[in-house]
């Protein structure tokens, strides 16, 4: 019987019901010790039974905190029997987890991937639901699996549910139940339910501040003791109760109970091995049993409620513990159980015990359990006694901090490395982590600084891949002394690098000597990036192509990259590539893809702790903002960009400006971002002197566009993009009004490329016309700008277009709301489902690609379909969806 819980019994038994009828839901149970967090779970999962549905179950266990995946198990035991239905790869992680396999290099999101499989293939056979309780004391990668399939349940028929204390376990998107204490009347009603006299209860009440544990534990103790006053808080109370009644216990009765709280699991033949060599056995614990603070089946052993384990081993000596964790690690048949016993009983700096502790590094490093391994590393380097060790395993955490997604905590890591480092070399192999770390803290001069001032003491392969990686990080924070120093001392090692000394060339200005050398860097290397597995070179030439403006190469080796992470399950390396892809496809006019690669990107980098770069990604929605007008989204998304970013947040705001007929304010903007300095050269300013240059004209001021005319002239000429020459030619033909310009602009713009650009050329060119008294002929490329413009939403430049055709004589110039695209209807990510079910692939294989379930994609369709007017998926093929 709970009392004073119908609140949240009512919103439990809505997401059973949900469940039921084919909605997923998840949501977090928060509060005190004691305030029944456990209860409303048993309580919830005989609901669930009752109704039919499955029950899988975890708990987290605090000796357990730092064991890899050590909640995971618990709910796969089960289950097992089910992974070979999964896709390979992820059948092949849930193995290794359950240590049937052994993976090297996986992302740690895969796990969480293959849970979300795995529950919704488990709710094909009817709802299902999962209770996590102690969430708080969750490893973390049970913690991430777990989150990382709860954010991404839909139409499933999963219930999930995350009872935590207050602090320990955040799960941020989640809905949280934050059970309330009780009042007066129910704690009465439960007093009276445990027995307590009525004289007796009002004391009680009063002491136990309506926590439901404090009620039953200070009524037993007032019992007994009618006169104790516990001046504490009331876990402190509860705990301080549990120990008082564990004193009063036989020794031998303590030392059992010490040995199970030490172990944690309940593991009964673990403990009836270490009992034995502590010379007490399984009948010392009828006592316990008998105060009903234990409870000991054919095998296991279980506290009633955590704090009693805490408080069984709180309250012995030092050496009592020690020795327990000592016959504990002996008894272990398990390496990894071993390990976390001998680590909790060595006290000083030993060798071999750290040699233990990093072979079981090693083990979770190869589950893609990183930060638990990153944890193991860090007490393996606390206990070393050889110093290279102690520099070499600290190193080794700071990596899988990082590639767990703790940055603070590698950073710290990576500096004690260093601190234990004298040899050049060993100190250049931590700088890439180091400035891993630094990049992803936002810190990107500092990270291309450190990478090249520690090439220096590299070998010759490490040190011309840190020089190339410094380059490429200085050049797109706008830094030249970086990209400078390293073009030259890869020249000087025998080593020229063609990207390296394009780059250079462009920090100095030189567009003619730096283009041609990243287009032949682009042209030699394109190819091969697709199968090389070389992903810093992949990268590299992906770069290329966004320094060159070939927009083409840049979106298909973007796309490919995209591809080829998603197959791989490398979930928490695709926000950067998906930016990349994001940016590229704006440029490309493919606003609703690159929202929906945006969006993806955010929630992935959410989930992976990469807080930095979903500021970063802000950059895109800010420029379609602009483009579309809406100067409050506008303006908010810049204000979010990071300072380093600055050059793409003012890109934007001065795009906004001129959309809406702020010249003054958008050429001053642009002329402060475009004076000599970092960042001045990037080919998004250098690309953005065209905006410039028609501010300068609209406001009348043709003096102020000669300068950003003649730059973007030289770099489009170098470059030979097709649509940076077109563009280059309206700048001319806005300065000159030289008609022939508009119209070879308009030959190039032709061949395809940036529309939205081509549209702007075409109202230019319209306008040009119109005030020429040439109105009949102005009406062509007039109405095309429009079309352009309603297709991309870009609303003032639609009604510029419209304002000029009404100029014309053209009537119906109207705005239209009949929809400029099919595309607009649907959500992001519907956009991404539709598409690649256009393209023939199955319900299974789209999620798989988008780290969704099946039954989610399937709900997507069902939710796309009428949008598209549309009822099938042979229908859907027949769209052109862009």
């Amino acid at each position: 019987m709970l009392y004073g819980r119908s609140t949240e019994q009512a919103e439990l038994e809505g997401l059973l019901a949900a469940a039921d009828s084919g909605r997923s839901g998840a949501l977090v149970l928060r509060g005190e010790a004691g305030i029944g967090k456990t209860a409303l779970l048993d309580w919830l999962a005989e609901s669930a039974s009752r109704r039919g549905l499955r029950v899988l179950r975890v708990k987290g266990i605090e000796p357990e905190a730092d064991l890899a995946f050590g909640g995971l198990v618990q709910m796969l035991w089960p289950v097992q029997d089910r992974l070979d239905a999964l896709p390979g790869p992820q059948a092949a992680t849930l193995k290794a987890v359950l240590g049937a396999g052994r993976l090297s290099g996986q992302d740690r999101f895969l796990t969480g991937l293959a849970v979300l499989t795995l529950l919704a293939d488990l709710a094909d056979e009817g709802p299902l639901l999962c209770l996590v309780d102690d969430a708080q004391w969750l490893d973390q990668a049970t913690a991430e699996a777990l989150l990382f399939a709860a954010r991404r349940l839909s139409a499933e028929r999963v219930a999930m549910v995350f009872a935590t204390r207050e602090e320990g376990f955040t799960a941020p998107g989640l809905t949280e139940l934050r059970p309330s204490r009780l009042d007066s009347g129910d704690a009465a009603r439960l007093l009276a339910d445990q027995g307590l006299a009525p004289t007796l209860r009002e004391h009680v009440i009063a002491e136990s501040a309506g926590n439901p544990l404090a009620l039953i534990e200070f009524a037993a103790a007032q019992r007994e003791y009618p006169d104790r006053a516990v001046p504490l808080p009331v876990a402190d109370r509860v705990l301080t109760s549990f120990r008082a009644q564990i004193g009063r216990l036989p020794e031998r009765t303590r030392l059992m109970m010490l040995i199970a709280a030490a172990e944690g699991r309940g593991d009964l033949p673990l403990l009836l091995k270490a009992a034995q060599l502590m010379g007490v056995d399984l009948e010392d614990l009828e006592a316990a049993e008998r105060e009903r603070l234990v409870l000991v089946t054919e095998s296991s052993v279980a506290f009633r409620h955590p704090l009693i384990a805490s408080a069984a081993y709180q309250g012995a000596v030092l050496a009592r513990r020690i020795a327990v964790h000592q016959a504990l690690a002996e008894a272990a048949m398990d390496p990894d159980c071993r390990a976390r016993h001998l680590a909790a009983a060595t006290t000083v700096p030993d060798q071999d015990t750290a040699a233990e502790l990093a072979e079981a590094a090693e083990r979770a490093r190869h589950r893609s359990a990183y930060a638990a391994a990153a944890g193991l590393y860090r007490h393996a380097a606390r206990l070393a006694t050889d110093r290279a060790a102690r520099a070499r395993w600290l190193g080794e955490a700071a990596a899988l901090a990082l590639a767990a997604g703790q940055a603070g905590q590698a950073a710290e890591l990576a500096e004690q490395a260093e601190q234990l480092t004298d040899e050049p070399r060993e100190a250049a192999a931590l700088a890439p982590i180091r400035a891993a770390v630094v990049f992803e803290l936002g810190e990107r001069r500092q990270a291309a600084r450190l990478l090249i001032e520690r090439a220096a003491g590299a070998g010759e392969e490490q040190a011309a891949a840190m020089l190339r990686a410094g380059a490429t990080y200085a050049w797109f924070c706008g830094d030249p002394d970086p990209v400078r120093t390293a073009a030259r001392r890869l020249e000087a090692a025998g080593r020229p690098d063609l990207l390296v000394r394009g780059m250079a060339h462009l920090v100095d200005g030189d567009y003619a000597g730096g283009l041609p050398l990243v287009a032949e860097f682009l042209e030699g290397h394109r190819v091969a990036a697709r199968e090389t597995e070389d992903e810093a070179e992949r990268m590299r030439v992906l770069h290329s192509g966004v320094i060159l403006g070939d927009d083409a190469a840049t979106l298909a080796l973007a796309a490919a990259e995209v591809e080829r992470r998603r197959k791989r399950g490398l979930i928490g390396a695709l926000p950067q590539v998906l930016h990349i892809l994001a940016q590229t496809q704006v440029l490309a006019g493919l606003h609703r893809d690159a929202e929906a690669s945006v969006a993806e990107a955010v929630e992935i980098a959410r989930d992976t702790g990469l807080h930095q770069r979903i500021a970063w990604l802000g950059d895109v929605p800010a420029r379609i903002a602009a483009i579309e007008g809406d100067g409050e989204r506008c303006r908010r998304l810049a204000r979010e960009v990071p300072e380093g970013d600055r050059a793409a947040a003012d890109s934007a705001l001065s795009l906004l400006d001129l959309g809406t007929g702020e010249y003054e304010a958008a050429l001053r903007r642009l002329e402060a971002v475009a004076r000599p300095g970092p960042g001045s050269y990037t080919s998004l300013l250098v690309a953005s002197a065209a905006d410039q240059v028609e501010a300068a004209v609209r406001l009348g001021r043709p003096e102020r566009a000669e300068e950003p005319l003649r730059r973007f002239e030289t770099w489009a000429a170098a470059g030979r993009q097709t649509w940076a020459r077109a563009v280059a030619l309206r700048c001319r033909a806005l300065v000159s009004e030289e008609r022939e310009h508009y119209t070879e602009a308009l030959r190039l713009h032709a061949q395809g490329g940036r529309p939205f650009e081509r549209a702007r050329t075409e109202l230019l060119y319209g306008e040009w016309l119109r005030r020429s008294r040439r109105r009949s002929d102005a009406r062509a490329p007039l109405r095309s700008a429009l079309e352009t413009f309603e297709r991309l939403r870009a609303a003032p430049w639609a009604e510029r277009a419209r304002a000029e055709l009404r100029a014309t004589g053209e009537s119906g110039a109207a705005a239209r709301t009949t929809a400029a695209n099919l595309i607009d209807r649907l959500t992001p990510q519907e956009l991404q489902v539709v598409r690649l079910a256009a393209r023939g692939s199955s319900s299974r294989e789209i999620a798989a690609q988008l780290f969704l379930s099946p039954r989610t994609v399937e709900h997507h369709l069902y939710k796309a379909y009428p949008k598209l007017g549309v009822g099938s998926r042979r229908e859907l093929a027949r769209l052109d969806l862009g």
